[in-house]
């Protein structure tokens, strides 16, 4: 059976494949525009103190920087009662073994952030193989302020604020209207829906300078796709993404049919 696909010969392949290069090479010029401008938002003093609890005790957030100027932050989502972490998230963090080492030898620490108490973080982490840190803020206003956890109160009068705006991400959808891949998740981290989507996903930069702590900046949604290193691969697939729905899991879920 012959493929469905356009297919072309060699010359007519690279003439299409010059033209895209051109387009490429346009967005990487663009995306290395973005993170000038990145680096030029201006800094915002972190006053308030955090507290997190940590594999080594308790933390404030400057702690968390350990020796390194730098500090990232991955708003993971794992709330107080989830029972694992989102499978999204674990997805992502999946990358975050291999190149952790890198980033703290360029002054960058790198750190895991969320709700959930630290022994359910550390049983859920010896499960996935991760050695990356991994901090909860549970009982903190951190999670709170930097707009990645929202309370029961703030869901049910609608007031939830995420990626910078109120509404229009299909975490705060009317409960009649949740869109099925928020279900099989929430299922999946053993919840209900509900309390699945008071957690938010998200990155925060941050950087300690003279003594203080500054924010820098935080994305959220799919200001993440470049740190999903999957979709980075699967971009440049024959096939592409080629998903009508969410379709990955825990990687140790993956043979269990």
């Amino acid at each position: 059976m012959m493929t469905r696909h356009l297919t072309a010969t060699r010359e007519e392949w690279l003439k299409a494949r010059l033209t895209l290069l051109k387009e490429e090479k346009e967005l990487t010029r663009r995306s290395d525009e973005l993170a000038r401008r990145r680096e030029g938002l201006p800094w915002v003093r972190i006053d308030k103190q955090y507290r997190f609890e940590t594999e080594k005790g308790s933390a404030s957030l400057e702690d968390l920087f350990g020796e390194r100027s730098q500090l990232l932050i991955y708003h993971f989502m794992f709330g107080p009662d989830y029972k694992s972490g989102c499978p999204s998230c674990s997805a992502i963090a999946d990358g975050f073994n291999g190149f952790v080492v890198h980033l703290a030898n360029h002054d960058v620490t790198l750190s895991a952030v969320s709700q959930a108490p630290l022994a359910k973080l550390k049983e859920f982490k010896q499960r996935m193989g991760w050695t990356f840190t991994w901090a909860s803020a549970l009982g903190g206003d951190f999670n709170f302020d930097f707009n990645v956890s929202v309370t029961k109160e703030q869901q049910r009068e609608g007031a939830v604020e995420y990626n910078y705006q109120r509404g229009g991400h299909a975490l705060d959808a009317k409960p009649e209207a949740v869109p099925e891949p928020v279900a099989k998740f929430a299922a999946t981290c053993g919840t209900d829906v509900a309390t699945y989507r008071r957690e938010r996903p998200g990155m925060s930069a941050f950087v300690l300078e003279d003594g203080a702590v500054y924010h820098t900046y935080s994305t959220y949604a799919r200001g993440l796709d470049g740190l999903w290193g999957m979709y980075q691969w699967l971009d440049r697939a024959p096939k592409g993404r080629n998903e009508t729905g969410p379709w990955w899991r825990h990687h140790d879920a993956y043979d269990k049919g």
